[in-house]
């Protein structure tokens, strides 16, 4: 039997031909070891099942770009070339039986039947009349009789099929529709129908995600926690990882000496205090403290060595990418804040030279992790000639060979993790984040830190995902990290019996 279009999971803020959007790259297939039960439990399927419902229903309420579209393997691979022979003998073989004598309809029947299950699976829940029909048109044991005898219209069939087609597919499918019409050939024909309902299938199904979406996002925190119940329930260890996580974040912040450098700990978490005074008093940090630090400290992970939270498996592959866009912005801060050392504030007060800068910035620095001297050279010589052009448009006094000079050696020096300049930004742009997790987006937008400004917006953006998805886990697994949280700080030194978000 041939195989409707296989679909994978995407997201894109583009809009998508069925009302979804458009693809930019594969969805959270990642390896979640602690999920995985390394003996032959009898409830491993189960778990796996259940693991992966939960992480199609997550990632529909946290990514409101997540949509399913068909899956084109590419031309020249392996299993393209294998599929596509499979493929094209299956529908010669339909087309040998159909031309036999007298005809066999034996594939061509079971064509009709898959055919079928896909027309009703697109049908609404109010389209009674229309299921009748469908029931009726393409009665199984009745074409089957027409088979045995010969009289098997597969022509006057396909025509009915996309009739219904028509009126079934979404408007962006009516152009692939249409071409189906002029196919003379019955065997061409219904190769073609095969493909577009593969497509019209795709259509129904982010059609199904749009309309849960409202449905899952009220009721996402306790299913989701329902569901990690059920797989606690079944391997008791599952918050192994968690509570090493946490245990870790409560040292960042009782021993602040001892803590990552990379990192707004206890010291800097006093321009970070709750918005109406809430906390502890004591030495010891609030349980919520301790939460934040631990979701901070997720930016800097290392993978290799240390084993992700299991209650934040199904968000690893985002926070990698949120670090990682973190680190970014810290280049490109540190860039920009030496250019304008150098180039006044003139300058940097046309949008347009800044925009340009960024964008050549941000395109040099795309190989900073692999090669960061060789990047940061390319930086400084092409910065220093941008202000040199900009200074010179503007009828300013361009920089002196001395300065020039100066100016790429700073930029040169950002390479080393211990510049100044880098790790002051660095620090701000976590400080920031944290200050977004304690006292909201609104509030920490209107105290902007110095020296961000001109990456207001990248790292705005950046604080708008990253607060809200530790919002969602925090509303989901707080009553767990609560717990653990218990074990971690005195319960007589603990205020919050509940670690609740501050938004």
């Amino acid at each position: 039997m041939p195989k409707t279009e296989e679909t994978v999971h995407q997201n894109d803020p583009n809009e998508a031909e069925s009302g979804a959007h458009k693809p930019k790259a594969s969805g959270q297939n990642q390896e979640n070891k602690s999920f995985c039960l390394n003996d032959h439990s009898p409830h491993l399927i189960e778990t796996v099942n259940e693991v992966s419902k939960l992480s199609i229903a997550h990632e529909i309420v946290v990514n409101q770009d997540f949509y399913m579209e068909e899956r084109i393997l590419p031309p020249n691979s392996l299993e393209g070339r294998f599929v596509e022979t499979m493929y094209n003998a299956f529908w010669d073989h339909l087309k040998d039986q159909l031309l036999s004598t007298p005809p066999d309809f034996t594939c061509a029947l079971e064509l009709l039947r898959e055919v079928k299950e896909i027309l009703l699976s697109l049908l609404l829940p109010h389209q009674n009349r229309l299921k009748n029909e469908i029931e009726e048109a393409l009665d199984m044991d009745l074409l089957k009789q027409e088979a045995e005898h010969g009289a098997l219209d597969v022509p006057h069939l396909s025509n009915y099929i996309l009739n219904l087609m028509t009126l079934l597919c979404a408007p962006v499918r009516d152009e692939a529709v249409k071409k189906l019409e002029s196919i003379i050939d019955p065997v061409q024909l219904l190769r073609g129908i095969f493909h577009v309902l593969g497509l019209m299938k795709v259509d129904m199904v982010n059609y199904t995600i749009q309309s849960l979406r409202p449905y899952l996002q009220e009721h996402s925190t306790q299913y989701e926690r329902a569901k990690f119940q059920e797989l606690l329930d079944k391997q008791p260890n599952l918050l192994d990882y968690t509570t090493k996580w946490l245990t870790k974040a409560a040292e960042d912040l009782i021993t602040p000496n001892l803590s990552s450098p990379d990192f707004p700990s206890s010291s800097s978490s006093m321009a970070c205090s709750f918005p109406n005074g809430e906390g502890n008093d004591s030495d010891l940090p609030s349980p919520t403290m301790v939460l934040y630090q631990g979701y901070l400290n997720l930016l800097l992970w290392d993978p290799e060595n240390e084993e992700f939270p299991e209650t934040l498996l199904m968000d690893q592959i985002r926070l990698q990418e949120m670090g990682s866009r973190l680190h970014q912005l810290t280049i490109l801060a540190s860039v920009l804040l030496v250019a304008r050392s150098f180039s006044g504030k003139v300058l940097f007060s046309s949008p347009e030279f800044v925009d340009k800068l960024k964008c050549i910035t941000k395109a040099l620095t795309e190989e900073f992790n692999f090669r960061p001297e060789d990047t940061m050279l390319s930086v400084s010589e092409q910065v220093s000639q941008e202000i040199h052009h900009g200074l010179k448009d503007m009828g300013l006094t361009a920089l002196s060979s001395e300065n020039t000079a100066s100016l790429m050696g700073q930029l040169q020096n950002i390479a080393k993790k211990e510049n100044c300049v880098r790790s002051i930004i660095d620090q701000r742009i976590r400080l920031f984040l944290k200050c977004c997790l304690v006292r909201g987006m609104q509030d920490s937008l209107l105290h902007f830190p110095g020296g961000l400004i001109l990456i207001e917006g990248e790292l705005a953006e950046l604080g708008w995902k990253f607060v809200n998805l530790m919002r969602h886990n925090q509303q989901v697994f707080s009553p767990y990290y609560a717990e653990i949280l218990k074990n971690i700080i005195p319960s007589a030194q603990a205020q919050e019996t509940e670690v609740e978000p501050s938004w």
